[in-house]
């Protein structure tokens, strides 16, 4: 199952190993851009630390998410790739981590490193609130002035989202459901009479879920 970090969702965590210091950056994005950007800031924010690793994985519509690491400057393999192991591993998408670290005169080995680098990531998941993307399906109910309030009110009740409601001599009311064809017979049982339902497409929408606990990550 894909999670993501809400939107506009951003946190930051500090972990200790042996004296240095590993600040992690956790936060929503959409694009490539925008995980670029959260490491930018990062730079901005530590321009005196030496390393300030990423991983990061983005959905793409239709293809393979995007996914990227660097080690910056950490030896090769030690830091990146398992940052993004621990997102992976945690199904959690549209999310980047940045990790920086102020070295504490303790060398720590390439295993260390690895640790050190995992935990920071997985520490910074446990706890932080997740949606689960679902698509919905966008249909049109149109239905007259006078009845347009008590629909609305009826298909709310029954657990179907209406998302918009345009007025004019009659109401178009949006609705988004999991599946048309399930909820033909609702819709029709609360106006009382046969619908047509038009098609208006699609939309995603993000249903909060329960947070990582330790040990899950």
């Amino acid at each position: 199952m894909t999670l993501w970090l809400p939107r506009g969702f951003s946190g930051d965590t500090a972990t200790e190993v042996r004296r240095s210091r590993f600040l992690t950056r956790l936060a929503r994005v959409d694009d490539e851009d925008a995980a670029r950007a959260v490491v930018a800031e990062v730079r901005g924010t530590y321009p005196d630390a030496r390393h300030h690793c990423l991983a990061f994985v983005v959905e793409v519509p239709g293809a393979q998410p995007v996914e990227r690491s660097s080690d910056d400057g950490e030896p090769a393999g030690t830091a990146g790739m398992p940052m993004l192991e621990v997102l992976r591993g945690a199904g959690v998408s549209n999310a980047v981590a940045v990790v920086t670290r102020y070295f504490g005169g303790v060398l720590l080995g390439t295993g260390g490193l690895v640790r050190a680098y995992s935990d920071a990531v997985s520490s910074a998941l446990v706890g932080v609130p997740l949606v689960r993307p679902e698509v919905r399906q966008l249909v049109g109910l149109e239905v007259s002035a006078s009845e347009a309030g008590r629909v609305h009110g009826a298909l709310m009740a029954r657990g179907v989202d209406v998302v918009e409601a345009s007025w004019a001599a009659t109401v178009v009311l949006t609705l988004a459901v999991p599946d048309v064809a399930a909820v033909v017979g609702l819709v029709r049982e609360v106006v009382q009479a046969e619908v047509d339902l038009v098609s208006l497409g699609t939309e995603v929408v993000e249903v909060p879920v329960l947070s990582l606990r330790e040990g899950e990550v």
